[in-house]
């Protein structure tokens, strides 16, 4: 044999050992990752090749599957889609899934290793998939979303002894269905993120907004529990107007004529007196409230319940006047209606606070149980039981003699704080209008918390208020809570 052809012979050996080591590395070593690959068409062909498993509020399903004609062989469905979008989000061929239907995916395409049976794993075909049961109140989710009607907003509720989370709603809402099937999600998916008003975004869980005076909630808290005042009827050291430490601007209240000067924490939050709780935050100290705003689950940005909801923030790093705009839930201070919704829920349970969630437990496709969430398991001490009766003695001054009248409820015990933040430089744009609330059934055990925000309505700018926007939502929600 010649030189030239033993040099090709190498060279031709080299080439196939080559080959071979690539073709060995592509296969055991990137060959997940080229499976898992979102470009790769085969998984999406695989996922749609049978229907998913539901999504189950009060032993209906509100999601399905219907047959296509195309190599995707199944796609989503939606019962009632624009009521429960922000609990179910949704499962689309084209994008990624969201909330419920993004955290249990595996679980609903039956990838979940939990699903496989033996014989699953001897053909190695996909198992059945399993169901997610939520702890959705059919009728709160429904009272919420009528009673928010075309405005701007979001509202959750929970059962304050168990976490349970009876509604979660957010609008403008959108169709999930819209965004099922591959061959028409794309236009669908473009008008939606050309909406101004973002229907794609969970106000409830995902968007953070000055909580205004619901704030004062918080602040008051932290003042009966630090020992700065023993009661809320003790008198406070409040002048008004009050000034704001190291300036000369003047914190006002809404109503000049409301007897806000050196007010218990009764009146303050019953007339909502800004001055009050100004220099209650100022008097604390920016670390107390922080302190206190964190144990109610302010600056907790692992808060899943399971969909992850966005951090509620209470700012540091302050000097005494942006202190004493915290104290109004102001300055930087941001929350979701789930973070107010909590801290109602924790002063209705006697101080404690337990874990809020929206899924009861998932199923295989017989029913049987693969993951069951204990309700009342998971609580937390935040005050002690004498601050929460103070503090929800004052709050239903609050809805019996403040400015949250239109939350009363024949028949049942009812507290809450009327909020309306400032929205915009210099308060340019509409005020967000919020609530805070609870209710206590008087002829049963049945108790509810609630929290609610407008961020926009087709009220005239002077008649936004908590009072007028936020708690004719909660009222319709405690209502259905408490009904039979």
């Amino acid at each position: 044999m010649n030189k030239t052809i033993r040099r090709a012979s190498v060279l031709t050996l080299l080439l196939v050992f080559a080959l071979l080591v690539r073709a060995t590395w592509v296969q055991f070593y990137e060959g997940q990752a080229l499976a898992d690959d979102k470009d790769n068409r085969r998984n999406a062909i695989e996922t749609y090749a049978a229907p998913l498993g539901d999504i189950i509020v009060a032993g209906h399903a509100v999601t399905g599957s219907a047959r296509t004609s195309g190599d995707l062989a199944y796609k989503r469905t939606y019962t009632d889609g624009e009521l429960y979008a922000a609990v179910t989000g949704y499962a689309s061929q084209a994008y990624a899934s969201t909330q419920l239907e993004g955290v249990y995916q595996d679980l609903l395409n039956g990838t979940d290793t939990r699903l496989r049976t033996v014989l699953d794993t001897v053909t190695g075909e996909r198992a059945d998939p399993g169901d997610v049961v939520t702890t959705i109140d059919p009728d709160v989710q429904r009272a919420a979303y009528e009673a928010l009607g075309d405005k701007k907003g979001a509202a959750v509720a929970i059962d304050p002894s168990t976490g349970r989370i009876l509604g979660v709603v957010s609008t403008p809402s959108y169709d999930p269905s819209s965004l099922t099937d591959a061959n028409t999600a794309g236009s669908a998916w473009q008008e939606l993120n050309a909406d101004e008003d973002r229907p794609l975004t969970n106000r409830a869980l995902r968007q953070p907004l000055p909580p205004g005076s619901t704030f004062k909630l918080v602040v008051a808290a932290a003042a009966l529990e630090d020992g700065l005042y023993d009661s809320v009827d003790d008198r406070t050291d409040s002048p008004d107007p009050y000034t704001l430490p190291g300036t000369t601007r003047v914190l006002s209240n809404e109503n000049p004529d409301a007897p806000c000067e050196n007010a218990t924490i009764r009146t303050a939050l019953q007339y909502s007196c800004n001055n009050v709780f100004g220099k209650m935050a100022v008097d604390l100290g920016a670390e107390k409230v922080q302190a206190m705003a964190e144990r109610f689950g302010f600056n907790d940005d692992e808060r899943d319940v399971p969909v992850r909801a966005y951090e509620s923030v209470y700012p540091t790093g302050m000097d005494d006047a942006q202190t004493a705009l915290t104290g109004i839930g102001q300055f930087d201070v941001t929350a979701t209606p789930l973070q107010m919704a909590m801290v109602s829920a924790a002063l209705a349970h006697g101080g404690e606070l337990v874990a809020p969630h929206m899924v009861s437990k998932i199923t295989d496709s017989d029913g049987d149980v693969l993951e069951e969430y204990d309700d009342g398991a998971a609580s937390q001490r935040i005050v002690s039981a004498g601050t929460a009766e103070q503090l929800t003695s004052a709050m239903r001054t609050v809805v019996d003699e403040g400015t949250g009248s239109n939350a009363r409820i024949p028949g049942a015990e009812v507290g809450g704080k009327t909020g309306t933040a400032q929205h915009g430089e210099n308060n340019s744009q509409t005020p967000y209008a919020w609530f805070t609330s609870y209710a206590k059934s008087d002829n049963s055990d049945k108790a509810v918390a609630v929290a609610v925000v407008v961020e926009q309505s087709d009220a005239a700018r002077s008649e936004v208020s908590g009072n007028g926007l936020a708690a004719p939502v909660a009222k319709a929600m405690m209502e259905a809570a408490l009904s039979d």
